[in-house]
């Protein structure tokens, strides 16, 4: 069987497999198909498919486990995988794309979204390939024509940042704004409804004291009841209660602004931000890795704030560079914390200072952490294409790359490093206050 336009699937359902293997199959693509991760991961020890079609919920390990075991292995950590899922958890969905999916099929699929999706990434990947094969060709003719290599080499790596950010900011642009949308409309009517229950509690409370008052001595089985339930403390409770509900509503409300304004699609046209929301909306949608674990306490965030006016800039674009920004101090605290005890980690806290500032007719944040830090050698590589300092399968080198070209390229500002071990490693965006 030819290995071209191969696509494994994986799932549990063998009426999922049969309906995605006769829509790919009429298109022209060959399928092979597993029930488990175990036996996906068996058959890539003798076939490289162009492409995995991975349910999340499978017998045995799960859909996370084994993506992260493809992309650990070097023979297979280049194959895109599609996520293939019922749960609407944002969550799992981030978590997902951070083990290196490019994508998520929800289920119950469309068969016209699936052939799409599928034909996107197969094209995608043969490209992917072919950049590849002719960097290959390329570097075999250094010695003769180095000039004119390294200008073409630089052309092709910056065509892959571009290629790779438009369709990671486009999935997760549609990812994050999806999910924000799906969980307004039951939210404004949750919020809506705890307000006028909360007032219909209250004039029962009301009406209750009333009773109470006119009506002191009441028969016994109402005594007796009243009793039973603890009355006085309900109504003591109670309004608190609601008062915790009306907290927790108007917390998932930040939330969902918070998905809105990260999610904010831009890609041609200059649109007015306050930089602070972005900062904002993008650590709480990283509060989760912020929180404390069972390994350490939580990661303090410092915020210090300058009011500064807001600035023409692509949101969606800054706050993907917030995000790896952000990402990355996470992951540099974390492997910093290796080998440390959790009393010495309350004594030496993990800290993230977040800042903004106005300087010189720019707006200038600072993202500083007190990680494991970056070496000299490191801080003068790290902006190139490719490069990286995470294990194998755990990073692609570009999310630093695509920050720097974003902020270079995209709004003639600059973006530095600096490291030194009293203060921690600092990441300074300086941008422009450019024309509508």
């Amino acid at each position: 069987m030819s290995e071209q336009n191969l696509v494994l699937i994986v799932d549990d359902s063998t009426t999922n497999i049969g309906v995605l293997a006769d829509v790919l199959e009429t298109a022209g693509f060959y399928v092979l198909a597993a029930k488990s991760g175990e036996t996906a991961l068996t058959l890539l020890e003798t076939l490289l498919p162009d492409l995995i079609v991975l349910d999340v919920i499978l017998p045995g390990i799960d859909g996370f486990e084994t993506c992260d075991r493809i992309k650990s292995n070097p023979d297979t950590q280049e194959i895109p995988v599609i996520f293939m899922t019922a749960l609407t958890d944002a969550a799992d969905k981030v978590k997902g794309l951070n083990l290196g999916a490019i994508d998520y099929i929800t289920k119950p699929f469309q068969q016209v979204e699936v052939l799409a999706r599928v034909e996107t990434h197969i094209k995608l990947r043969r490209q992917t390939r072919q950049l590849k094969d002719l960097n290959e060709k390329l570097e075999q003719r250094v010695a003769e024509r180095t000039n004119q290599l390294s200008q073409s080499l630089s052309d092709l790596q910056y065509a892959q940042i571009q290629l790779v950010q438009q369709e990671k900011m486009s999935m997760l642009g549609q990812l994050v704004s999806g999910v924000g949308h799906e969980i307004n409309n039951p939210l404004n009517s949750m919020t809506g409804n705890l307000r006028h229950a909360g007032r219909y509690i209250q004039d029962l409370v009301e009406h209750l004291q009333l009773y109470e008052q006119y009506y002191p001595n009441p028969v016994e089985p109402i005594a007796q009841n009243s009793e039973e339930i603890d009355l006085p403390f309900l109504l003591t409770d109670l309004p608190r209660l609601f008062s915790t509900l009306e907290i927790a509503a108007d917390r998932m409300n930040h939330i969902s602004r918070a998905l809105r304004t990260f999610s904010r699609s831009d890609q041609t046209t200059l649109i007015e931000l306050n930089l602070q929301e972005g900062l904002d909306s993008t650590l709480l949608l990283l509060q989760h890795r912020l929180n404390a674990t069972s390994d350490r306490p939580a990661i303090q965030v410092t915020r210090e704030y300058q009011d500064l006016p807001p600035i023409f800039c692509y949101p969606g674009q800054l706050n993907q560079v917030f995000m790896n920004l952000l990402a990355n101090a996470i992951d540099a605290i974390d492997e910093a914390n290796r080998g440390r005890s959790y009393n010495d980690i309350v004594e030496n806290p993990n800290q993230i200072y977040v800042a903004t500032e106005f300087h010189n007719d720019q707006a200038l944040v600072r993202i500083r952490d007190n990680g494991i830090g970056i070496s000299e050698e490191v801080q003068q590589e790290i902006f190139k294409p490719s490069f990286t300092t995470k294990p194998v399968g755990k990073g692609t080198g570009l999310g630093l790359a695509i920050a720097h070209q974003i902020i270079v390229e995209k709004h003639q500002g600059s973006l530095t490093c600096q490291y030194s071990p009293q203060a921690g490693t600092e990441f300074t965006i300086a941008l422009p206050y450019l024309a509508e």
